[in-house]
């Protein structure tokens, strides 16, 4: 009985007062609020230019990135693009037969939302790029 009243004040205050590090007695925010029904959703992607001029997406499979990692780090991205030479140099690494990439560039597609649903546009935003001397 004491551990189920301990158990239960732990959660009320950390409902009320806690944030993700309290998990599980605090609120884990991705499941506890929800998006603007009417913002836009954003699609985070990686992408190159090889050196005929192709765009090439950037997958785990073919850098061996995952997008998580990607997003995860986007700031220092944002701060430093030229590490984006780095996500060259891994899919040159995993791609061996594939052209070398000339630029490397981390792009997020904002999808339009309006009352929840989708409108079926969006925009493009190029948040960092990298570019082979």
């Amino acid at each position: 009985m004491v551990a189920t009243v301990l158990c239960g004040g732990l959660l009320l205050a950390g409902t009320l007062y806690g944030q993700d590090d309290d998990f599980p007695f605090g609120p884990f925010r991705m499941y506890s609020t929800g998006p603007d029904p009417n913002g836009d959703a954003r699609d985070t992607r990686v992408e190159g230019t090889d050196d005929q001029g192709r765009t090439v997406p950037i997958t785990e499979g073919n850098s061996g990135i995952r997008r998580a990692e990607i997003e995860g780090q986007q700031q220092a991205y944002v701060d430093t693009p030229s590490r984006l030479a780095e996500v060259a140099a891994a899919y040159q690494e995993h791609s061996p037969a594939a052209a070398p990439l000339r630029s490397v560039r981390i792009v997020i597609r904002w999808h339009g939302i309006e009352e929840a649903r989708p409108t079926g546009t969006f925009r493009d935003q190029v948040i960092a790029e990298w570019t082979r001397p």
